[in-house]
C-alpha cells in the first residue's frame, strides 16, 4: 500500500513539474512560473464598490483587466484551477466583515460552461476564499453567451436563466441573510436575476462579492 501510495506521488510530482516548465505567467508571459512574484503581488485586493441596476451594492476585489482579467481568462479558458489560491485571497479580502454571517451563494454555472470545464469558477474562488458555497440556485439552461451584448439585451438574456434549487428552501429562507458570488460583474444583470429568485423564495439578499469587476465607462465584459 505504502509503496503504490509512493508511486503515485512520484507521477503526480513529476506531472506537476512538467507542468510548470511549460507554463508561463499569465500575468507577464515569464516563462516556467505558474505565477511569478510580481503578477501574485498585482493580484493583492484593490476593493472597488458597485451597484445593481436594481440597487444591489457590490463588492469586488478589483477592476477587470490587467493580470487579473487574464488569470481569470487562464483559469476559465485553460483550466489552471492553480492559480486560485491568490485570487481567492483577493476575494476574501472584499468581503465587508458584517458580511461574515451571510450565506455566500455563487450564481449557477451554465450546463454547457460546466460539461466543457468540470468545474464551478465562482464556488472554487469562494473555497479558495475560505467560504463554503451554498448551491442554493441553478441554470435553467435558457440563458445564452453573455459575451457583446449590452446592458439591456443583458438582462433580457438573463432573465429565467436560475432557478431556486429545491421548493423546499423556501419556508427556510425566510429572512435569511445570503452574499451573491460571482466572478465577474459587468452590468448587474446577472446578479439582478440571482437577487430576484434568492428573494422570492424568502431569502434577504443584503449584497454581492466578485473578483473583478469591469471599469463604469464599459459596456462589454466577460460575464454578467
Amino acid at each position: 500500500m505504502f509503496g503504490t501510495w509512493m508511486a503515485r506521488a512520484r507521477i503526480l510530482g513529476s506531472e506537476t513539474l512538467a507542468f510548470l516548465l511549460a507554463a508561463d505567467c499569465p500575468g507577464c508571459g515569464l516563462p516556467g512560473t505558474l505565477l511569478c512574484p510580481g503578477c501574485v503581488m498585482a493580484l493583492a485586493a484593490h476593493p472597488v464598490q458597485r451597484t445593481t441596476p436594481a440597487g444591489v451594492p457590490v463588492h469586488a476585489a478589483h477592476e477587470f483587466g490587467g493580470v487579473v482579467a487574464r488569470c481569470i481568462r487562464r483559469v476559465k479558458e485553460d483550466g489552471q484551477t492553480l492559480l486560485l489560491p491568490p485570487m481567492g485571497a483577493a476575494l476574501r479580502a472584499a468581503i465587508p466583515n458584517d458580511w461574515n454571517g451571510a450565506l455566500f451563494v455563487p450564481v449557477p454555472t451554465s450546463r454547457a460552461a460546466f460539461r466543457r470545464r468540470g468545474y464551478r469558477v465562482p464556488e472554487l474562488l469562494l473555497r479558495a476564499a475560505g467560504r463554503s458555497p451554498q448551491r442554493m440556485l441553478v441554470s435553467t439552461g435558457s440563458r445564452t453567451d453573455q459575451r457583446g451584448l449590452g446592458r439591456a439585451a443583458r438582462a433580457h438574456n438573463v432573465r429565467g436563466s436560475m432557478r431556486v434549487r429545491h421548493p423546499l428552501l423556501a419556508p427556510v429562507g425566510q429572512g435569511a441573510e445570503v452574499v451573491i458570488v460571482d466572478d465577474v460583474v459587468t452590468t448587474g444583470a446577472t446578479i439582478d436575476e440571482a437577487a430576484r429568485v434568492l428573494r422570492r423564495a424568502g431569502f434577504r439578499v443584503i449584497g454581492a462579492v466578485a473578483l473583478a469587476a469591469t471599469p463604469r465607462t464599459s459596456k462589454h465584459g466577460v460575464n454578467g
